[in-house]
């Protein structure tokens, strides 16, 4: 029975488990949206929206805490520079999980997870970014 048992444990120890969801974080926050199963992507937003809340309050406590879920200090600045104050209007549900359909080798449930307000941008936009800088 799994009565009132909580998470997701992926078939994994404690400490692949714990890599795995860092580095899919860190993937969601540098390109802002990734394609993964579904579960993966249930456990992984709750786990985005604990950082841009701790994004929003943006004091030294909450970086150190951001510093202990990513890996990367670049990555943390993104996230409070760029992607918690697009927030800062919005109290929670950061996070979207959108179904896509079902990976072909396995047949496992696919979805993307993506920033609530993620705008895709066109090719010509980012080559006009590129020639600007």
């Amino acid at each position: 029975m799994r009565h009132r048992v909580d998470g997701r444990h992926f078939g994994r120890t404690a400490n692949q488990r714990k890599a795995l969801l860092r580095g899919l974080l860190s993937s969601l926050i540098k390109y802002e949206r990734i394609e993964t199963t579904v579960a993966k992507a249930k456990a992984l937003r709750e786990l985005a929206d604990r950082l841009v809340t701790f994004g929003k309050k943006g004091d030294l406590h909450s970086r150190r805490i951001a510093l202990s879920y990513l890996p990367d200090k670049e990555l943390v600045a993104k996230l409070f520079t760029e992607i918690a104050p697009r927030f800062a209007d919005r109290n929670g549900g950061y996070v979207r999980v959108v179904r896509t359909g079902f990976r072909v080798k396995d047949s496992a449930p696919m979805a993307i997870i993506e920033f609530v307000d993620y705008t895709k941008q066109s090719k010509e936009e980012s080559k006009e970014n590129k020639k600007s800088e």
